[in-house]
């Protein structure tokens, strides 16, 4: 294995060394990494055309409210994904609904279409929408202002790595929606400029994603804070103990909805490449991106400085590159994002909170410059890649 890469040197960019350029001591292996290495090895399975799904629902069908109904139609969504054809018409009854899908399923409309019904019914009525990261919080936010165009359904976004005051100022406004991060929201509650009060819909979105960068308590402290009663809108990728004890201890007889995929790793092309004891790890990155192929790449470090680092570097060699990480406000990681997804840049560089939340199709390659801290990460990671019936590849960066 390990095929993807030969020794021959970068032609005609300066190389980096040292500490800061791309040396090794910046980008040493995760010292705590348990995961042996053939984890990050396995073939592509063969790509099978599906059959078209057939829905049982129709949204031209659907009985909502007739601005919606027309947004969603405007949208060009005429038959229901999966998920959406299995949670609407539950959630519309008032039902709890637990949902067990990957990103891209389209489970976001899954749960906004029948709460902005049931707002637009009952005005007072708020709803709590809780993600893991901004990028998703974001996303969530374009989809609702989408389908409640023309009505008067407002909402916040409340992340970090934007001002805490503009974000106090909006909550004192008439609002349905609070589309928000544990940390934050937390934080605003904590200071009495957010209410729970007429909070009537919780939406857990991406709840394993939540737990494994430790808002586990967060969360519970968060659903314990909207009163009761109210519907309960849970979707994980993944189930773990944790997560069903959160779980078992909110939702009252919900529907449970499994969804399987194949637009995940199966369809993912997996290999390690070995770095020579010699040769340093941004070397190698150069000598892939430059070969054909390698035509819109996902690049991820573990840490903020390694990434902002690697992303310098790659511009220095003349490479098309951005970045998202922690030290960057929200509006600068969503004008990378933008830069990515509309392919001015080929090369983002990230840590992983852009495994979630982020959805941007045809990228060819996602490439682990640092090895990722638990097989959870892995497969959120690699999951970029491969999706809509594609064929992707992940490589794996092993010293």
């Amino acid at each position: 294995m390990g095929q993807y890469y030969n020794s021959q040197k970068s032609r005609g960019f300066s190389r980096g060394g040292g500490r800061g350029r791309g040396g090794r001591s910046n980008y040493g292996r995760f010292s705590g990494n348990t995961i042996h290495e053939s984890f990050f090895i396995k073939k592509a399975d063969e790509i099978i055309e599906e059959e078209a799904y057939v829905s049982e629902m129709k949204f031209e069908t659907l009985d909502i409210n007739a601005v919606l109904k027309q947004n969603i139609l405007k949208k060009g969504y005429t038959n229901p994904t999966p998920i959406q054809d299995k949670a609407i018409i539950p959630a519309l009854q008032g039902k709890d609904v637990v949902g067990v899908a990957k990103t891209g399923s389209g489970k976001t409309a899954a749960f906004l279409i029948p709460i902005i019904n049931k707002i637009l019914a009952n005005p007072s009525e708020k709803a709590l929408i809780i993600v893991p990261t901004r990028e998703l919080a974001v996303q969530i936010s374009v989809e609702l202002k989408s389908l409640a165009q023309g009505t008067s359904i407002n909402s916040v976004v409340c992340i970090g790595g934007t001002g805490l005051g503009p974000q106090i100022k909006s909550l004192r406004y008439p609002h349905n929606f609070i589309i928000a991060t544990p940390g934050r929201i937390k934080d605003l509650i904590e200071r009495r400029a957010a209410s729970m009060q007429n909070v009537k819909y919780v939406v857990l979105d991406e709840v394993d994603r939540m737990f494994d960068m430790g808002f586990g308590k967060d969360v519970a402290f968060l659903v314990d804070k909207v009163p009761t009663p109210r519907q309960n809108f849970f979707f994980s990728a993944t189930l773990s103990s944790n997560i069903e004890q959160l779980f078992a201890k909110y939702l009252v007889n919900p529907i449970k909805i499994d969804i399987k995929t194949t637009d995940g790793i199966n369809t993912i092309e997996q290999d390690i490449v070995r770095i020579p004891k010699a040769v340093k790890k941004i070397d190698i990155l150069h000598d892939l991106l430059i070969k054909e192929g390698f035509n819109k790449v996902l690049v991820f470090g573990r840490t903020k400085h390694g990434v902002k680092d690697t992303h310098q570097e790659l511009v220095n060699r003349g490479f098309k590159a951005d970045s998202i990480h922690g030290n960057k406000t929200q509006a600068q990681r969503q004008k990378s994002l933008n830069a990515f997804k509309e392919n001015k840049v080929n090369i983002l560089v990230a840590t992983d909170v852009a495994a979630r939340g982020i959805d941007v199709m045809d990228i060819t390659h996602v490439i682990n410059f640092d090895i990722p801290a638990t097989k959870e990460d892995y497969t959120h990671r690699i999951g970029r890649t491969g999706r809509a019936n594609k064929k992707g590849t992940a490589l794996t960066f092993v010293e």
